[in-house]
């Protein structure tokens, strides 16, 4: 039999109140000037795209607004204009250098909507392939990605600052 690590989700599941160890983790993060560290691939006006640390799927992207607002209503005009332009940004690149077949793009408001950060929104830009869910999400709760976190920011670093503004 083979072995499937999911070594990543660790740190998650430890947790097991599901709060986030740094209540203003979306607030913070941007102050550390090494994108590499923190998987952020780009850095707007008012907000920022970073990878998502317990993805959904393969390249799984978080727009986060500097601001720490828990809703969308919170934001400025600005502000929700740059977010909507950040998560298209996220969207073309992921379209143009992963080519999936589709997207799930959203925002869970509320921790009883599934909110891990109640308290910084943030949008998913969510690829999808035909065929990427499988057996494992529903029968282990486990999802299977194709490639480590890191080796997918080096992957896409270079073109959100580059190709796709």
């Amino acid at each position: 039999m083979d072995k499937l690590h999911a070594y990543w989700r660790m740190p998650y599941l430890e947790n097991s109140d599901n709060e986030p160890k740094d209540p203003h983790l979306f607030a913070n993060l941007p102050k550390n000037p090494n994108d590499k560290d923190t998987l952020v691939l780009y850095r707007g006006i008012y907000t920022y795209l970073v990878m998502n640390k317990f993805p959904y799927n393969a390249g799984h992207l978080l727009a986060v607004p500097y601001r720490e607002v828990a809703d969308l209503e919170c934001l400025e005009k600005d502000e929700r204009a740059d977010l909507m332009e950040t998560i298209l940004l996220g969207k073309k690149c992921l379209q143009k250098n992963l080519a999936p077949d589709g997207f799930n793009i959203g925002f869970n408001l509320g921790k009883s909507a599934g909110a891990g950060i109640a308290n910084h929104l943030h949008g998913h830009v969510v690829p999808r392939w035909s065929g990427d869910n499988n057996f494992m999400p529903v029968l282990s709760q486990t999802r299977v990605l194709p490639e480590a976190l890191e080796n997918m920011w080096i992957k896409l670093y270079p073109f959100f600052n580059n190709c796709c503004q």
